[in-house]
């Protein structure tokens, strides 16, 4: 480790800069005279006023890892000793947020690929770096690093889980998205295909409909623009122009289908009626004449063929 951060400052360096205050027979420094750091700056803590049991701390850039380390060791000690909401401990606080965003930056560069801009990503995890500060223990017995490096990382994925969703979908379905892609690929591997339904149910403990939901809820994490240009590569036009439309003529399809065998078993006089009035477009009038009968008895017979089919159509139903 650095001399500079082993060696402890003597009362002789104190009393050699002129500028800091001296501190009260008890070893107190006035809670007044020691303005809490900035996060954002990177000068030499020389220039603050000292608390007695820190070691000397150089600029932050040139800190390397082990000695960062040690002497973030040295200030989570001092801290158990400070009052929270004085400014000495608002000082010892925002140094090991300091010294720690190397972390935080090897945290974040795990999601470079994400849409969001890095500074966000930075900024996020240093919120799980404060957080994870706050909650250290050196009684526990675990190095920094391996404590705040899972909370720095789940307040980054808790920020995209929240915040990149194209569809807000409710908490629930969205780690269910997680659980039942994690699930996919290790079923994958094992059976050498795209697991079923029924298989990733089984995997995860759930039912069906719930993978139905979850696998639905999927589809609004991303969303893409029906006018975005295709690829250079790609041949075909935008998103818009390949997503079929709605064919009316299809909704007649079951109706007809099933209208067949009844139409078979009516008369021959019934099936003509039925063929010049919708297939002729013939009018009632002209049916008549066509059949040498009146208008109103070309009324009733049709009148009673629809109903007829009508009634085999509910009876199927």
């Amino acid at each position: 480790m650095s001399p500079r951060l082993d060696e402890m400052r003597t009362d002789d360096t104190r009393q050699h800069t002129s500028s800091t205050p001296q501190s009260d027979p008890t070893g107190h420094i006035p809670s007044q005279s020691v303005p809490a750091p900035s996060l954002a700056a990177e000068s030499d803590l020389a220039e603050i006023p000292e608390i007695d049991g820190l070691p000397e701390i150089p600029p932050f850039d040139e800190v390397g890892p082990v000695d960062a380390r040690a002497l973030s060791k040295t200030l989570f000690e001092r801290l158990e000793t400070l009052e929270e909401g004085t400014h000495e401990f608002a000082y010892v606080r925002n140094t090991l947020v300091e010294l720690n965003l190397a972390l935080v930056k090897f945290a974040a560069s795990r999601f470079r690929s994400r849409s969001e801009p890095m500074e966000d990503i930075v900024q996020v995890g240093t919120i799980g770096l404060i957080k994870a500060i706050d909650r250290f223990e050196l009684s526990r017995g675990v190095e920094f690093p391996t404590f705040a490096m899972p909370t720095i990382v789940g307040e980054i994925k808790r920020f995209f889980r929240d915040t990149s969703w194209s569809v807000r979908v409710p908490r629930r379905l969205q780690e269910l998205r997680l659980d039942l892609a994690k699930a996919g690929d290790e079923l994958a591997q094992k059976l050498d295909r795209a697991p079923t339904v029924s298989e990733l149910a089984e995997r995860l403990d759930i039912t069906k409909d719930e993978v139905v939901e979850g696998m639905a809820a999927s589809n609004a994490y991303t969303a893409s623009s029906l006018d975005a240009q295709p690829e250079e590569d790609d041949s075909e036009g935008a998103l818009a122009d390949r997503i079929g439309y709605e064919d009316n003529g299809l909704e007649g399809i079951e109706y007809v289908e099933s209208l067949k065998p009844l139409i078979a078993e009516l008369p021959p006089r019934d099936r003509k009626i039925l063929s010049l009035r919708f297939v002729a477009n013939m009018t009632q009038s002209e049916i008549g004449e066509e059949l040498n009968i009146s208008q109103m008895h070309v009324s009733r017979l049709l009148s009673r063929t629809l109903g007829r089919l009508r009634k085999g159509l509910m009876v199927e139903e």
